[in-house]
């Protein structure tokens, strides 16, 4: 009945207006009034260089010339003279891990690039700052710069008698621990392999320190979680640091249950300004069930994190296609890695991601290996073909390897390509990549190009604490140089090299579409909010060896400063 009420008034109001005002122009209407004008700017759009850009109430009202803004001047439009510079749509992280990033600076992070002896001498000086019996944790020691000799619990017993050692290699994905955190774990000779994890053992099955994947986490359980206060400083620290390099968006690539009630607390505080995307570890259904009670305006619980494999360095812990190079002096439990560990089993797999794609969430798998890629990609057509197509862009991150024709295959199901173009030559990573898997696959080392020309979606993130830095200019500037900044030395994969538009477009415009906000931003557009920022130099005239060293000079979002280098 009410139905019919509706139909039968809304005809009548139809009806009452004259039959030549429903298809005449809509009426003339007020200008709106620019609560800023960006004037004297070279800036970036679709549609070519544009000089000016009127913005009210943060979205983009008119760009152009000169002329294409005035009539948007009002009495209270505040203007920002930019004498030249280069402003560019906001930047994208889409894989970033914000709290650890924040975390490092209270942690025994040892430097990259430190030889053994060098990071023994490190951490004896974070012990020799701790009372006895407190918990030394931290990571970003390198497993290669060891040489022969792989880091055993008696080289940490000898820096470290009296205090629990946890620390985490440069890939994230192995701990070495000393005597002393394994003997509060409890985890000895006696102690099984977890699922998804390896104890590295010595003769007689006695743990050597060394723990691959999840069986860290039978020690790290037992390190003390920072309090609410230092997540929520830390948190704050790190998101400032990422407005200073341009970062308006970006996906937490690892959402806990403290992390998702800081950022509802920063939210709620007005501290978060960047539009952030957090990915909830899959592991925890009960932090997915209450998802929304974390959601803000600026963040939106709607991403699942899903952990497919490990990473392809000594451990050989990521899922492969094709066999590992033979692993010199290897135990018999090593059989069981010569394609690596796929975490989750297929058919597990499918039904999970097609649950999630029909609630409506986004999932971001962790994929190193091309063995897990494929894996990502069979569960995301499966939920294609359970589901239909359309909705959620789920999101294959890392895909250090691919092969070509799932590359193509993702296009084909509307899958995106998450790259890692931090982890770059001469990374430390890269000389235990190298070894695990040979030169001729290295050819094809994040093969960014391939996928671009599959026409797939693709975008970046910096898997930032695992990299020393977020900067993304050192990113931008090596997936086109395929080099170390500033160039020289070798090029890697050169074949992946990419022009700078397209690393432009990566950062911005393909990332905004696979957060599904692309009718809004990563372009400079009228009708689109106004992300962007303010750069000291032209990176489109400069050398590109030089684009590395770019400093942001503002960062916008939605019209409103959140960022000043002069007030740094």
């Amino acid at each position: 009945m009410r139905k019919t009420l509706f139909a039968t008034a809304a005809l009548a109001l139809v009806a009452a207006v004259p039959a030549h005002a429903q298809f005449t122009a809509a009426p003339e209407f007020e200008l709106p009034k620019a609560d800023l004008i960006v004037e004297d700017a070279t800036i970036y759009t679709p549609g070519g260089w544009a000089t000016s850009m009127a913005i009210s109430h943060g979205a983009i009202i008119a760009i152009g010339d000169a002329q294409a803004v005035e009539a948007h001047r009002g009495a209270s439009t505040q203007t920002l003279d930019l004498d030249g510079k280069l402003v560019i749509p906001g930047l994208h992280d889409m894989h970033v891990h914000p709290s650890g990033g924040g975390l490092a600076q209270f942690r025994c992070m040892v430097p990259q690039g430190s030889n053994a002896q060098q990071s023994l001498d490190f951490i004896a000086g974070c012990v020799a700052k701790a009372p006895p019996g407190e918990w030394i944790d931290g990571g970003g020691y390198q497993n290669d710069s060891f040489g022969n000799t792989p880091p055993t619990k008696e080289l940490l017993d000898r820096v470290s008698p009296n205090n629990p050692v946890l620390l985490r290699d440069i890939s994230g994905h192995s701990a070495w621990a000393n005597s002393m955190a394994l003997r509060i774990a409890g985890v000895n000779a006696n102690t099984p392999d977890p699922e998804g994890g390896i104890i590295e053992r010595a003769a007689g099955g006695e743990p050597t320190g060394i723990l691959r994947e999840s069986a860290s986490g039978l020690v790290s359980v037992h390190v003390p979680a920072p309090s609410e206060e230092r997540l929520r400083a830390a948190l704050k620290w790190a998101l400032d640091d990422m407005l200073s390099y341009g970062i308006t968006a970006f996906d937490d690539a690892g959402v806990f249950r403290a992390t998702a009630e800081a950022y509802a607390s920063l939210a709620d505080a007005g501290e978060l300004k960047q539009r952030a995307r957090g990915c909830l570890w899959g592991s925890d259904e009960e932090l997915v069930a209450q998802r929304m009670l974390y959601a803000r305006d600026r963040f939106s619980p709607s991403c699942v994190k899903l952990v497919l494999d490990g990473v392809p360095t000594d451990g050989h812990t990521a899922a492969m296609v094709d066999p590992y190079q033979p692993m010199h002096g290897a135990h018999e439990v090593d059989s069981i890695r010569e394609r690596g560990l796929l975490l989750i089993q297929q058919d597990q797999l499918n039904e999970q991601v097609a649950r999630l794609d029909r609630d409506g969430l986004t999932v971001k798998f962790h994929a190193a290996g091309d063995g897990a890629v494929r894996a990502g990609l069979n569960a995301i057509e499966h939920a294609r073909q359970q589901n239909g197509v359309g909705g959620a862009l789920h999101n294959v991150g890392h895909n250090s390897f691919v092969q070509m024709e799932d590359l193509q295959r993702g296009a084909r199901i509307g899958a995106a390509f998450e790259f890692s173009p931090y982890i770059w030559y001469t990374s430390p990573i890269i000389a235990d990549i190298r070894k695990a898997v040979g030169e001729e696959r290295m050819k094809r080392w994040i093969p960014i190009k391939d996928a671009l020309d599959a026409g797939a979606l693709v975008v970046p993130g910096s898997d930032w604490n695992v990299v020393p830095t977020v900067n993304p200019w050192i990113a931008i500037e090596t997936l086109v140089t395929r080099q170390v900044p500033g160039g020289g030395g070798e090029v890697l994969g050169a074949q992946e090299r990419i022009t700078l538009e397209q690393a432009i477009d990566v950062f911005t415009r393909q990332s905004a579409r696979q957060m599904n906000f692309d009718h809004a931003t990563g372009t400079l557009e009228q009708g689109k909010l106004a992300d962007f920022i303010v750069l000291d130099r032209n990176i489109f005239t400069i050398p590109i060896t030089d684009v590395h060293n770019t400093q942001v000079v503002m960062t916008y979002i939605d019209g409103e400063k959140v960022f000043d280098s002069a007030a740094k």
